[in-house]
C-alpha cells in the first residue's frame, strides 16, 4: 500500500515574516489529495515529532538540545548560536523551531521503517526533504536533514542498497558530504548549476559514489528528463538499488522565485514517474517549494503519480480551487495570481 504522512503542526507555523518558507506548502497537499478524492483515511498517517534519541541517528546531541532550548526560550545564547547556526536571517528562532523539523523527520524515519519491513512500498512525505541540514547544525532553511536519518535508518537496518535521487533546484550538499562515501550507497543529483549552495559541481564524485549534473539557468523539462534518461537511468538500473530516496523538491518550477529552472510541472511529474515506474520501494520527499501555488499542484500531483492518477489532466474540484485560492503568497509573484493556478493541477499542454 501506498502511504501519505503528515501533521497537523505544517498549519499555520511558519519560519516568519519575510523568510521565504514562510509560505504554506505541506498542508495545502494534503488538503488538495484530500479534496480531489485522492487520500482516503487509509492512506494517509498522521506522525508525532520525533524523539532526541530518533534524530541522534545523525545529529549531535548538543544540536539537538540547542533546538529543544530555542523553541522553548525562543532565544539562544550567543555561543551556542554562533556554533549551531540558529537564529540567523536563514534558519530564524520560531516557535516551532524544534517540533516542525522533527515532526518532518519522523515521517522520513517511519517511512525508512515501513520501507524495510515491506508494510509499504512507497511513501511520500512532503514535509520532508531538507537536504541541506548537517549533523552539528542548520544549513539553508534546514534545521535537521530527514533525507540523511532515512537513509541512516535504511542503511543500518539492512545489508541492502541504497539509491539518493535528488531534483532539488539546490544541490544536497549535507547529504553529499556524509554518504557519498559509502558502498552500499549511491547518490544522483540534478540541480541548477552556480546557484546556492555552489557545491555538486560536474564530475564532482564527493566521497566516490555521488553523480552531479548540473544544469545552466534556464533548462527545461527537455533538459531535466534527458539528463535521467541519458544519464542516471543506465547507471542507476546497472547499480540495482533495493530501496529508492527520492527528493523531489519543486523549486525547479519555472514559477519558483528560488531558482532559475524552467521546469514546467508535466516535465517534473515525467521526471518523478521515472523512478516511480521501476517498481522499487522508494520513499517520495518534499524539499524546495517557494510558491505555494505551484509547489501545492507538483505535489498534489506527485501523490496523484503514486496512487495511479494522472495529474496531467487533472483539473481542480471546487474544494481544491478553495483551498489554493485560500494561500498567501507575499512574493511579487504573487501579485496577480493567473487563474491557471487555482484551477488545474497541470500547466501547460
Amino acid at each position: 500500500m501506498t502511504l501519505l504522512l503528515g501533521s497537523d503542526i505544517f498549519r499555520g507555523s511558519g519560519y516568519g515574516p519575510g523568510h521565504p518558507l514562510n509560505i504554506p506548502r505541506v498542508w495545502p497537499v494534503i488538503d488538495i489529495c484530500r479534496a480531489q478524492g485522492w487520500l482516503p483515511n487509509i492512506n494517509f498517517e498522521v506522525v508525532p515529532p520525533a524523539t532526541v534519541e530518533e534524530l541522534g541517528c545523525f545529529h549531535t546531541k548538543a544540536y539537538i538540545y540547542a533546538l529543544l532550548d530555542a523553541e522553548r526560550y525562543q532565544v539562544l545564547d550567543k555561543k551556542r548560536s554562533k556554533r549551531h547556526k540558529i537564529g540567523t536571517h536563514s534558519n530564524p528562532i520560531y516557535p516551532e523551531i524544534y517540533r516542525r523539523p522533527a515532526t518532518a523527520a519522523k515521517a522520513s524515519l517511519k517511512a525508512a521503517h515501513y520501507l524495510i519491513s515491506g508494510v509499504h512500498n512507497s511513501v511520500f512525505n512532503p514535509s520532508g526533504g531538507t537536504h541541506h541540514g548537517l549533523p552539528d547544525a542548520a544549513n539553508g532553511f534546514c534545521f535537521v536533514n530527514d533525507p540523511a536519518i532515512a537513509l541512516t535508518t535504511l542503511y543500518k537496518n539492512t545489508n541492502n542498497k541504497i539509491a539518493y535521487i535528488d531534483i532539488d533546484a539546490h544541490h544536497p550538499d549535507g547529504v553529499q558530504a556524509h554518504f557519498s562515501h559509502l558502498q552500499r550507497m549511491i547518490l544522483f543529483s540534478i540541480h541548477e548549476e552556480d546557484r546556492w549552495p555552489r557545491t555538486g559541481k560536474k564530475g564532482d564524485k564527493g566521497g566516490g559514489n555521488a553523480h552531479n549534473y548540473p544544469l545552466p539557468r534556464g533548462s527545461n523539462d527537455t533538459d531535466l528528463n534527458e539528463t535521467i534518461t541519458n544519464d542516471i537511468l543506465p547507471l542507476l538500473t546497472d547499480y540495482g538499488p533495493d530501496f529508492i530516496v527520492l527528493q523531489a523538491g519543486a523549486d525547479g518550477l519555472e514559477e519558483d522565485p528560488q531558482s532559475g529552472l524552467c521546469y514546467s510541472n508535466h516535465g517534473y511529474w515525467s521526471a518523478v514517474s521515472a523512478f516511480l515506474d521501476l517498481k522499487i520501494p522508494i520513499l517520495v520527499l518534499g524539499g524546495g517549494g517557494y510558491n505555494p501555488f505551484t509547489t501545492a499542484r507538483a505535489w498534489a500531483g506527485v501523490w496523484g503519480l503514486m496512487i495511479g492518477k494522472n495529474p496531467h489532466n487533472t483539473e481542480c474540484v471546487p474544494e481544491s480551487r478553495s483551498v489554493l485560492e485560500s494561500l498567501h503568497f507575499p512574493h511579487r509573484l504573487g501579485r496577480n495570481i493567473p487563474e491557471r493556478w487555482v484551477s488545474r493541477l497541470y500547466d501547460r499542454n
